[in-house]
């Protein structure tokens, strides 16, 4: 087995024996013991009483974290003519058509949004089996297939999230950074579990959020009371 360093094993001592806490109590934990020599992500990961196999229970959506993300999004829009110059003129930082389908086809993911406007999906659609795995690919669900893209293009870096729900019935995001302050991520986390509970599917069954989890890039997890995740 292989050893420990000193560090994971104070963060795990840390945390022994401690669960089902209210969400500050469970930011003021992680704020604590993040001391990677970056600035950590805080991230969250729900577990849903859903099976996504099913088209009835898929859950996906978009949230507007009250406090951002504190993280730079990359944004790169499809788009042509006036709107791939209104596209740069909102910040986007890769805006193309053909040029940059062939960026993405040979390996070239340099975004972590992808906007398209309504005439460019024909365009996007060949890219599908790139860019859906990577949770890339612009949808109107989510706002990312619209001719609004100076809109599109501000709410990707202005903190908007997307959530998508995995095989498993689990959902994982970054809410915010250790530096931020508790109550800060406290509005964050709300925001994201509020979310995820509107978007509950038609066919889900029984119990929908079954467990809520909080931690840091290198830190470990704890649970979350669902309660004080979803107060208002």
């Amino acid at each position: 087995m292989a050893k420990l360093g000193k560090r994971t094993r104070a963060a795990r001592e840390a945390f022994a024996g401690k669960s089902v806490l209210t969400v500050e109590d469970a930011l003021t934990l992680i704020k604590d013991n993040a001391n990677a020599k970056f600035d950590e992500t805080v991230e969250i990961s729900l577990n849903l009483g859903v099976d996504p196999r099913h088209a009835d229970q898929m859950v996906r959506g978009v949230v507007t974290l009250p406090n951002g993300t504190g993280k730079t999004v990359r944004v790169a829009v499809f788009a042509r003519g006036p709107k791939a110059d209104e596209a740069k003129a909102a910040g986007a930082d890769i805006v193309g058509a053909e040029d940059l389908m062939q960026d993405i086809q040979s390996g070239k993911i340099e975004f972590d949004r992808c906007i398209a406007t309504p005439d460019m999906m024909p365009l996007v659609g060949r890219l599908g089996k790139i860019l859906g795995p990577r949770n890339l690919m612009p949808n109107p669900k989510v706002g990312t297939v619209t001719m609004d893209v100076t809109q599109a293009v501000n709410n990707a870096k202005g903190g908007e999230v997307q959530f998508k729900v995995e095989k498993a019935g689990i959902i994982h995001a970054g809410v915010g950074k250790a530096s931020f302050s508790a109550d800060a991520l406290a509005q964050n986390v709300r925001a994201f579990v509020d979310a995820v509970s509107r978007a509950k599917p038609a066919g889900a069954k029984g119990a929908y959020m079954r467990k809520v989890s909080l931690s840091s890039t290198m830190g470990p997890g704890v649970s979350v009371d669902l309660a004080s995740a979803t107060a208002n």
